[in-house]
């Protein structure tokens, strides 16, 4: 049972592709799609389309805030979005996609407006920062069939989001580029051809296939948080094999088409490095997911050392 629940709202565009970006984190209870802002009570999907009702596609979110702060929803949020775009967002046009920000108290609309003025301050964008930032009004939750989109339509749903034009934006404005120069000098061989050359090193003759201590695994480049020795298991494979990541936020997953089969890629989404494959084979209880992961696309940092490393927020997963 979850004690300590609040509340976020934002409107980032069409509402199917707002819910999946929050819906696995962390400390996410739930995510509901559906309007706000505007005055006509228990709108429709094809009033609000109309942009006659004030209402904006929205998302709303209950959080465990102890686990996922707001402040990592909101940049979780401009990362969604196009926050110069004051007529909508990508192909779809108008006032009911325009983006905001709807803060439900205090606290949250000093960090919303602190976060957009680093945003604006960064030069990330040449032009102004137009997401509005305004008070929460009445949320009406959307019909079914627009609930979890995502998943119950799966395929459109990625067309979708491709074809609108989002998902290139996400890719070319929210995706850090490395030096691979300075990668190379960097990282030992073996690491550089794995995360950047899509290498794979061999089983059993890596350094964490059977690990077995308590601690987290990290991007070896960037630092973001992977997996989480809870969820390690010995899968006989001679890599290191997870149930699931900490943060599916933080891995994405592409189609592999190389070697003459179909799998599922696994990488990082901040530092982009290849780690390795999900499979369907895993603990059925559990999901039934097997990550097998390279070992050299990792750093493990053990329990008793996370403060020190600065991911004293991840150990709740060890209580």
């Amino acid at each position: 049972m979850v004690v300590n629940q609040e509340v976020a709202t934002f409107a980032g565009g069409c509402f199917w592709c707002m819910v999946e970006p929050f819906d696995k984190r962390p400390g996410i209870i739930n995510v509901v799609s559906g309007y706000t802002g505007g005055t006509t009570e228990n709108p429709t999907y094809e009033e609000v389309c109309s942009n006659t009702t004030g209402h904006v596609e929205a998302v709303k979110i209950t959080y465990d805030p102890s686990i996922m702060t707001y402040e990592q929803l909101v940049e979780t949020f401009w990362q969604q979005i196009d926050p110069t775009d004051a007529g909508g967002q990508f192909n779809d046009r108008g006032a009911s996609y325009q983006t905001v920000i709807f803060y439900h108290n205090e606290k949250q609309k000093e960090i919303a407006e602190a976060s957009k003025q680093k945003l604006a301050d960064s030069g990330k964008f040449t032009k102004p920062i137009v997401t509005e930032i305004i008070p929460a009004k009445a949320f009406y939750p959307a019909e079914d069939e627009h609930q979890d989109y995502y998943k119950t339509h799966a395929f459109h749903y990625k067309m979708y989001k491709k074809g609108s034009g989002r998902a290139d934006f996400i890719k070319n404005n929210w995706t850090k580029s490395s030096d691979k120069s300075k990668l190379k000098e960097q990282l030992t061989p073996i690491q550089y051809n794995v995360t950047q050359e899509n290498g794979t090193e061999r089983p059993f003759q890596n350094e964490y296939w059977n690990n077995e201590k308590d601690g987290i695994y990290v991007d070896i480049v960037s630092g973001e948080i992977l997996f989480s020795s809870h969820d390690k298991f010995d899968a006989g494979c001679g890599w290191p094999s997870f149930t699931k990541p900490v943060d599916h936020y933080q891995v994405k997953e592409n189609t592999d088409t190389t070697h003459g089969m179909i799998r599922t890629e696994v990488r990082s989404k901040e530092g982009d490095s290849h780690l390795g494959h999900v499979f369907n084979d895993g603990p059925k209880e559990q999901g039934g997911l097997r990550y097998c992961m390279n070992s050299a696309a990792m750093r493990f940092i053990p329990k008793e050392k996370m403060i020190q490393e600065g991911y004293e927020k991840y150990l709740y997963l060890f209580q």
